[in-house]
């Protein structure tokens, strides 16, 4: 990459800059084209979608806003809709302040702490269908969770069998197998935290409460809204894991927005409906996650 000689060196710098983006862009250029194609250009497609009537083998009709108003009428919209905020409401708080405490727990260096990160962050890479079948049988009527439940005097009903116990099994199982991701972002920013301010916090006589109120967590703003952010656009679309263990069940009781979309499309085939569903899907993510910018993210 040679530059004139006679060139001066501010401009021979920025020579040699502009040579280096061209090579930058054409390296990233085919998977720009590839996110194009396989990202940008199905949701492009999904949106145009939900204002039309479509199916598959058939003519596509725009029909406006007609899709808008079938989402307002249908009750089973809404019934999907507060299954899914309850589920978020259960999910995310858990699965931040399972991160977090155990960030916190295996923050310092000891004897196996390799092996505890290990292990917590192995439910991660785990097959979530596997997951979901053992958990199937862990909540089942026959279960080791019944058998706890029956030797503590509590009813031993499967809880996935329970309207109102389903939704937590499925959160718990959520966090179970998610915290280990969160854990992983909390910790490597807990790792990067000067402790100059905990140690003259310590010989103030701060208590490893007030230190983390007060020291640590205004730290770790910018990584927690990541952490809800992610968390929560990980709950509105839970799909497997319901479809694995209870299909929506036991009566829609745990039938999510994304189960909904599912079946409009791929087994009513109603393609236009379910895109209309995907883009209000959209629209209350992107909602909820500029809530939590204005309530955690304001600093940075």
């Amino acid at each position: 990459m040679a530059v004139p000689a006679q060139l001066p060196a501010p401009r021979a710098r920025r020579v040699i800059a502009r040579r280096e983006a061209r090579w930058g862009l054409l390296f990233v250029l085919p998977a720009f084209l590839l996110f194009l194609a396989f990202r940008f250009g199905p949701a492009l497609a999904g949106l145009l979608l939900g204002f039309m009537d479509y199916t598959i083998g058939g003519d596509a009709e725009w029909t406006g806003l007609e899709n808008a108003r079938r989402l307002a009428d249908d009750p089973v919209f809404w019934q999907s809709l507060r299954i899914t905020a309850v589920y978020t409401l259960l999910y995310v708080p858990l699965t931040v302040a399972a991160s977090v405490g155990l960030a916190l727990l295996v923050r310092r260096a000891f004897r196996g702490v390799g092996f505890f990160r290990s292990v917590f962050f192995l439910p991660v890479v785990t097959s979530l269908v596997l997951v979901a079948t053992i958990f199937s049988w862990v909540f089942s009527s026959g279960g080791p969770w019944a058998r706890v439940l029956g030797w503590v005097g509590l009813p031993d009903d499967s809880w996935l069998a329970s309207s109102t116990l389903v939704l937590p099994a499925l959160a718990l199982v959520g966090v179970w197998s998610h915290f280990g991701y969160g854990m992983l972002i909390v910790l490597a920013r807990l790792q990067d935290l000067p402790r100059e301010q905990e140690e003259a916090a310590l010989t103030d006589g701060a208590g490893p409460w007030a230190r983390f109120r007060w020291i640590v967590l205004p730290q770790l703003k910018p990584v927690l809204f990541f952490l809800l952010v992610i968390e929560t656009t990980a709950s509105f679309q839970v799909f497997d894991l319901v479809y694995a263990m209870t299909g929506g069940g036991p009566a829609r009781a745990s039938y999510t927005l994304v189960m909904a979309l599912y079946d409009q499309g791929f087994k009513y085939f109603d393609l236009g409906y379910a895109s209309a569903i995907g883009v209000a899907l959209f629209a209350m993510t992107l909602v909820v996650a500029l809530i939590q910018r204005l309530a955690l993210g304001r600093d940075k």
